[in-house]
């Protein structure tokens, strides 16, 4: 008995510490995207994807010898210190991580990836990897691919529960103190950014004299930056949100379609008897949660089983329990 539990112990701290390195693992590798879809794909062309590094664009205008991630670290300090006041010590310390992985991170791209001083502090899309990467003829292009990176990036971290410091530490607070989801949040914040950054400079790509490209027409780039990112963030988070309900009604005891539901689909389902209104008859009905694809072999099985069944799906937002997500613990980042 000692032995057992001696070695269920070790494997238990075996396991922590494989979700140790699996959590900070995923804090440096989501900065890296996030800093490559900003370097590449963003920076270049003013586009402000709100947040610090949008205000670090925008600023980076003003003074061009000033990186964008330099300007990032005056942003995230302050915020770091209220992250760790107002959010705890855990998410403290990754934040911390995160937030000062970030800018240095795009900073060394930024170096490595222009061949001369002059291109980096232009930022000149052409001189990039030696215009492999131009897409200034692109800029719809250009825009869905860096957000989606950022997207994808900062949701890497926040599943790692990080956050990349800045708007999301910002978004933090009022998820915990107003009760707004996370995405929402952040969406509020970098629109507010974005209108910040049209007001000071008008920002955009050459000169505010474009006639190709208005300054203010890319403002509409940034604000598909923003959607696109806060949508691919959610995602990443939360998953696709397409299970379905089902309620399945019959007069019928339908043990095949019990079987075909534990068995086939190694799910279960709740048990509900029921009467019909106008006949008061005994029925059955199942309260089912599948996932979409299982929703077309459970259709064809409740067919087989009484052709003449009722049977309502509809949408689930969100599904909790066993064989599903946890439910999440109190302060537990909750973006959608």
């Amino acid at each position: 008995m000692g032995n057992t539990k001696k070695r269920m112990t070790k494997q238990f701290k075996s396991l922590a510490k494989i979700d140790w390195w699996l959590s900070w693992s995923g804090i440096f590798f989501g900065c890296t995207i996030m800093a490559a879809g900003f370097v590449y794909f963003i920076n270049p062309y003013n586009i402000v994807p709100g947040g610090v590094y949008g205000a670090s664009i925008v600023l980076h205008n003003l003074f061009p010898s000033i990186q964008v991630g330099t300007f990032g670290y005056m942003f995230d300090i302050p915020l770091l210190i209220i992250s760790m006041l107002f959010l705890g010590s855990k998410l403290g310390s990754r934040t911390i991580v995160a937030a000062l992985s970030t800018p240095s991170i795009m900073n060394i791209l930024s170096r490595l990836s222009y061949p001369t001083q002059e291109a980096l502090e232009s930022l000149d899309p052409a001189q990039l990897l030696g215009g492999s990467v131009d897409m200034t003829e692109h800029l719809m292009l250009t825009t869905i691919v860096g957000a989606t990176l950022i997207g994808i990036g900062c949701g890497i971290v926040v599943r790692s529960q990080g956050t990349t410091g800045g708007s999301d530490i910002v978004a933090m607070l009022i998820q915990k103190y107003m009760h707004i989801r996370f995405s929402t949040a952040i969406l509020m914040v970098d629109a507010m950014v974005v209108l910040f950054g049209l007001v000071v400079i008008g920002f955009g790509v050459g000169s505010t004299d474009d006639s190709t490209t208005p300054s203010w027409l890319l403002s509409f780039y940034s604000l598909i930056a923003i959607f696109i990112t806060s949508r691919v963030l959610a995602y990443v988070i939360n998953g696709a949100k397409d299970d379905k309900l089902l309620f399945v009604i019959s007069k019928k005891e339908m043990h095949e379609l019990h079987r075909f539901i534990l068995r086939d689909l190694d799910r279960s389902a709740t048990m509900i008897k029921s009467s019909g209104l106008y006949t008061g008859a005994d029925k059955e009905m199942l309260f089912l949660v599948v996932s979409q694809k299982e929703v077309t072999a459970v259709k064809s099985k409740i067919k087989e089983v009484d052709p003449h069944a009722f049977v309502v799906v509809t949408d689930v937002y969100d599904t909790f329990g066993e064989g599903w997500k946890q439910l999440p613990s109190a302060g537990e980042l909750q973006p959608e």
